[in-house]
């Protein structure tokens, strides 16, 4: 039986707030400086930040967040960046599913559990300028702990220079932790992030992981981190380059068809969206995720 880590645990949580909190402020500042180009003259967006509850199952407190959401801004036509810190037990669908995927033993026996992240998906008025998504999470039960979450790219017009750059900046936050951290997020990034019934990524990709535990939680924990602090150096520059330049009513339609296709998986395979309906989150915080306005054909 492992003891609480109460320590850890707030340490994580207040991390997540902070990277929130930097992460809202940029978005608010791309607004308020976008002068120059399409939607220039609207009004800047502003986040409507609201506080989320999730009730345990006995209808007592169980933890909650903030849902911050701008909507119909200059640059961004939907934003949400979410962070939550939930605790209760499992129910034994959520129990059958994580004993079987992680091979913990006594999931039935104690079934208590405690999350923190932030989850963060941005879907752009330009559809020059490519959508994205972050997460960042711990979790911990009796059994064992461990760390997930990455950021990826989803252009619906693809240039390879922000691809590139987008690529770059990740290898190198991860690579003080090792050289061989980049590599392997990538290609956790590239399997998971596919959309089998469309036999196609999602996006260009980006980084990943899921169970990440090694042991040792400072160096796991410092690793998250660095994910994290990745994803503002990696995106905004990209949204700085492209929010400048038109678009055709032909574009706008091939990035609705594309955020169908952002829908899709998210609705169909996000493992995040399942455990957070599952287990009673708000789900509107949960949904977040999903565009605006999208198309099929």
């Amino acid at each position: 039986m492992r003891n609480d880590m109460a320590t850890e645990k707030a340490e994580a949580a207040a991390w997540f707030r902070t990277l929130r909190d930097e992460i809202v402020a940029a978005f608010v500042a791309l607004e308020e400086t976008h002068t120059v180009g399409p939607l220039s003259e609207a009004a800047p967006g502003t986040f409507d930040v609201t506080e989320t509850r999730r009730a345990s199952e006995e209808g007592g407190d169980a933890g909650g967040g903030l849902m911050s959401v701008m909507r119909g801004g200059r640059v961004f036509e939907k934003v949400g960046v979410n962070i939550s810190t939930v605790y209760g037990t499992l129910g034994e669908r959520a129990q059958a599913a994580m004993a079987a995927r992680k091979g913990l033993p006594g999931m039935a026996d104690d079934p208590r559990f405690w999350a923190s992240g932030i989850s963060l998906v941005a879907h752009m008025q330009n559809p020059q300028v490519p959508a994205v998504h972050m997460n960042t999470r711990m979790f911990w039960t009796p059994h064992g702990w461990w760390f997930g979450g990455g950021s990826d790219l989803n252009p619906c017009i693809e240039y390879d220079q922000d691809t590139a750059h987008f690529h770059a900046t990740q290898k190198a936050h991860l690579d003080p932790h090792g050289a061989a951290h980049y590599p392997r997020l990538k290609e956790w990034a590239d399997t998971y992030f596919y959309i089998p019934h469309r036999n196609r990524a999602r996006g260009v990709g980006g980084i990943f992981m899921d169970d990440y535990c090694t042991g040792d939680w400072q160096a796991d924990f410092a690793l998250t981190q660095d994910i994290g602090r990745a994803f503002l150096p990696a995106y905004l520059p990209l949204v700085e380059r492209r929010r400048v330049q038109g678009w055709s009513a032909a574009d706008k339609d091939v990035q609705l068809v594309h955020r169908g296709l952002y829908a899709e998986y998210n609705l169909v395979y996000d493992r995040g969206t399942r455990f957070g309906l599952e287990t009673g989150h708000d789900a509107n915080a949960v949904l977040m995720s999903l565009p605006p306005l999208a198309k099929w054909i």
